[in-house]
Order: structure tokens, then C-alpha cells, then sequence
């Protein structure tokens, strides 16, 4: 396995010369049911690509109707470091991120808690990216203490099933309590202006429900990535 791709979501966050957007592969919500609507997820990844995303994100967890093959082959074909979104708590479900050649996987210290640290250092042995993912002050204060490179700001209470709405608020209130971590600011972004709030305080965001609620997918990544610069 080349351990070398793997790295490279955190790499293309700190080089990306436009703003750093991880664009998310969604196929339903929880709030607006089926995000899919019979388009073809392999031609919303070329979409996603050729507007300048410097990630791809999708999600396997079941509440979000996510499917593990697909994710496998969205590792395989897209040219971008794919992000696995999902509730994670064994190590082996990280061991299978990484046989697929994932570069990225969410861990979530409200649902690991004091193993948060373990299940960080166990994906950077499997040569993984860990994204930890933080919406209060003490996440923050368990993320601090990871060798994680990358921390996200969820704008969502996870355990509500994006039911919250959610608010760019929480990564404004959030991000400076963070130490010397690459911010990604994710979900409940919907806007040019809001996406520009985010920026403000963190060095990507993470968009899945705006993205593929467009009829235009390719357009709207492009006009995040270009347009909306700060």
C-alpha cells in the first residue's frame, strides 16, 4: 500500500491557492429525504473534480443510506483524497478505510471519548488522515490532545441527525480554541456569504447538502472554490 496518497486531503487543504472546499457525495438527508434524485453519483464526483474541490467526502453511515461498495469505488476512481464520514467505533472499520485506499476518515470524540487519542494514532499507523470532528468546547479540549492534523468544525449536533439546522456560528465561537490544527468547517453552509464567515476562522469547509440539493453541482463547487474567494 502506498502510504503516500493518503496524506494528501491535509496537503491539498494547505496548498490550495482558491478557497479549500471538500465537496460531499450525499445521497439523502435526513431533513430533505433523497439528495440523489436519480443523477449518477460517479458523474457528481467528475463535477465535483473538475470545479477545483481539493477532497471528496461521502458518507457510509446507514442514517445517511451510505453504501461501503460505492465508497470503494469512489476511492478507486476519483483523482482527489476521498473523506469516509461515518460513525466510527471499532479500529476495524478504520482498517477497512484504509484497504481501500481512503486518504481521510471522521473520528468523533462525543461518541469515543477518552479513546479518541487511540483511534487517532491507530488511523495515522494505518496511514490514514484523521479528521476529528468537534462541536463543543470539550471536544476541542480532547482534539487538542490528538496528533490529529486536521480538526472539523461540525456546525451541526451530530447526535440531532442535522434536524439543528445548524449555524457558521458555532465554528466562529469554536475554532479559536483550537491549537495549531488544519480547521475545517463543516455543514449548515449554504451561502457565499456564510462560506466567507467560515473562512474567516477556519482553513476549508466541508459542503455536502448545498451541493447536491443544485441542480448545477459542478457550478456551484466552482463558484465556492472561485467566486466566493475571501
Amino acid at each position: 500500500m502506498d502510504f503516500g496518497i493518503h496524506h494528501r486531503l491535509s496537503k491539498n487543504i494547505m496548498r490550495c491557492k482558491n478557497n479549500a472546499v471538500i465537496a460531499e457525495i450525499k445521497t439523502y438527508s435526513p431533513i430533505y429525504g433523497d439528495l440523489l434524485r436519480d443523477r449518477d453519483i460517479f458523474q457528481i464526483l467528475r463535477d465535483y473534480e473538475s470545479a477545483g474541490a481539493v477532497g471528496i467526502s461521502y458518507i457510509t453511515a446507514k442514517e445517511f443510506r451510505g453504501d461501503t461498495n460505492t465508497f470503494k469505488r469512489i476511492c478507486k476512481e476519483s483523482v482527489l483524497p476521498v473523506l469516509r464520514k461515518d460513525f466510527i467505533k471499532d479500529k476495524r472499520e478504520i482498517e477497512d478505510t484504509a484497504n481501500a485506499d481512503a486518504s481521510s476518515i471522521l473520528i468523533i470524540p462525543r461518541i469515543l471519548k477518552e479513546n479518541t487519542p487511540e483511534f487517532v494514532d491507530f488511523a495515522i499507523e494505518q496511514g490514514i488522515d484523521p479528521l476529528v470532528e468537534v462541536h463543543t468546547a470539550e471536544d476541542v479540549a480532547i482534539a487538542n490532545q490528538t496528533k490529529a492534523v486536521m480538526v472539523g468544525i461540525n456546525n451541526r449536533d451530530i447526535f440531532k441527525l442535522e434536524k439543528d439546522g445548524g449555524s457558521v456560528e458555532v465554528t466562529e465561537k469554536i475554532a479559536p480554541l483550537i491549537k495549531s490544527k488544519i480547521k475545517v468547517s463543516e455543514s449548515g453552509i449554504q451561502t457565499v456569504e456564510q462560506l466567507k464567515r467560515a473562512l474567516r476562522f477556519a482553513d476549508a469547509v466541508l459542503i455536502g447538502t448545498a451541493f447536491m440539493m443544485s441542480p448545477k453541482p459542478r457550478e456551484i463547487v466552482k463558484l465556492f472554490v472561485e467566486e466566493g474567494r475571501c
